[in-house]
């Protein structure tokens, strides 16, 4: 395992504090308020088509706004993200009247929120992959999905307790606070020009890299989002607390799997992760009513989930861009997952009518078959620098066994004199029958 030190080493905290601040600050809102918006809509008690035509609304304009941010924030980040959290603040704010709201008003509300949260997310993340190296950006992502997981459950738990207004009050106030902080923090020598031009979507897509890795991610996005409300079923009563111990194990497991991606390289990791989902799924199809085995599956899914955060979500789309500009690869990485959470919506009114074991093995044999485009997929993090890396710990390795070996040696031969002095020593004291006989030698003679 690497040192504390080789896994701190080259890192500018200070240069990471505002990413860090920003990209939690920004999951935790958006994890929340689309919380609150749903548990909104789903209280109004409408037919199901309108409802799902409303959240509809809410995941295109999130993908609209995404593409349109992708383009947009680069030319001028900073006012750019300064300028989407406000407005998300505004939108929050807004949500205390969708149950006064007519249908139509609730239409443009859904579509507007949905911009306030496409909008900025790609530039968000993408600044993230330009402050951080490619040597720690698995640990660092780690490490902001962590405070995301972690903060996240502390958000939702005290917006749920108070009023709802008082709610969304807090919840924008979260916003601005957050605001406030980046830009206290972030330096200006940060706002700078990527260093090569943007590429063309059609361009990204035409690499074959690209394309090995987005497919399984697209695949796991479907898989996901197809069986958490058959899983939530399956868990009944104990589904929001497992919701609760995956958010917070996976911050954990984040920070592990990010260690580890900067290590032996994201497409490890990457396979094991959906290796562990194939298990998780596999166990749940055979004893998805054995407490043991939805333990498994809880245990299991938050490892995988920690490790797809880590890299997949925060890290892989950063190291393919290389030195262009970021926010079109985030683009591409993020959709699959925040267009395909319209699944669980779309899945929920049926979801009793589907039978579990064969919903969960449908979803192993596919996480299976998502692993062979990895196979093909070439590593990101570049190969010397996992040799250097190694090589680097097999010295300090060898420095400390030789460092052991010397104090050894010092050791034995302190020792050594020591027993040599007592020796010494033994042998000019006068012993008592010498002494008698000196006496009686001075005595006579």
């Amino acid at each position: 395992m690497l040192g504390v030190r080789s896994i701190f080493g080259g890192i500018n905290w200070r240069e990471f504090a505002p990413v860090l601040v920003i990209v939690a600050n920004s999951l935790i809102w958006y994890a929340s308020t689309y919380s609150v918006f749903s548990s909104q809509i789903e209280k109004l008690d409408l037919d199901i088509f309108i409802e799902i035509l409303l959240f509809g609304v809410f995941f295109a304009a999130i993908a609209v706004s995404a593409f349109i941010g992708g383009w947009l924030f680069p030319r001028q980040r900073k006012i750019g993200l300064a300028s989407w959290i406000v407005f998300g603040a505004i939108m929050t704010l807004a949500l205390v009247t969708i149950p006064s709201n007519n249908l139509y008003v609730n239409f443009i509300l859904s579509l507007l929120l949905g911009l306030s949260v496409g909008m900025g997310l790609p530039s968000t993340l993408a600044y993230f992959a330009d402050v951080t190296r490619i040597t720690t950006r698995g640990f660092l992502g780690g490490i902001t999905w962590c405070t995301f997981g972690f903060g996240v459950l502390a958000v939702v738990y005290l917006v749920n307790i108070v009023e709802p207004t008082l709610g969304l009050e807090l919840l924008a106030l979260w916003r601005i606070v957050g605001l406030l902080l980046f830009l206290a923090l972030v330096p200006k020598k940060q706002e700078s020009i990527p260093k090569k031009s943007s590429e063309s979507y059609r361009r990204i897509l035409a690499r074959r890299d690209i394309i090995l890795y987005l497919i399984p991610w697209t695949m796991f996005s479907i898989v996901n989002f197809a069986e958490s409300p058959i899983a939530a079923n399956v868990l009944g009563d104990s589904a929001e607390l497992a919701g609760f111990i995956t958010f917070a194990l996976s911050g954990i497991f984040a920070i592990i799997g990010g260690v580890l991606a900067d290590r032996v390289g994201r497409k490890r990791i990457v396979i094991a992760g959906f290796v562990i989902f194939g298990i998780e799924y596999a166990v749940l199809s055979l004893f998805s009513d054995n407490p043991f085995a939805q333990a498994i599956y809880i245990g299991f899914d938050s490892a995988a989930w920690g490790m797809f955060a880590a890299v997949f979500f925060m890290t892989l789309w950063g190291d393919l861009s290389e030195a262009f500009q970021k926010e079109k690869y985030y683009v591409l990485g993020g959709l699959p997952y925040l267009f395909l959470s319209f699944l669980p919506i779309l899945i929920n009114p049926f979801k009793d009518s589907i039978q579990a074991p064969t919903a969960f093995s449908i979803a192993s044999f596919f996480l299976f078959v998502a692993v062979l485009p990895l196979i093909y997929a070439p590593e990101t993090l570049p190969e010397k620098m996992m040799k250097d890396r190694d090589l680097k710990s097999y010295i300090d390795k060898a420095k400390r066994i030789a460092e052991k070996e010397s104090e050894k040696d010092q050791k034995q031969q302190t020792e050594q004199n020591e027993n040599q002095e007592e020796d010494s020593t033994k042998e000019t004291e006068e012993s008592p029958e010498d002494k008698k006989a000196r006496e009686l030698a001075e005595k006579y003679y």
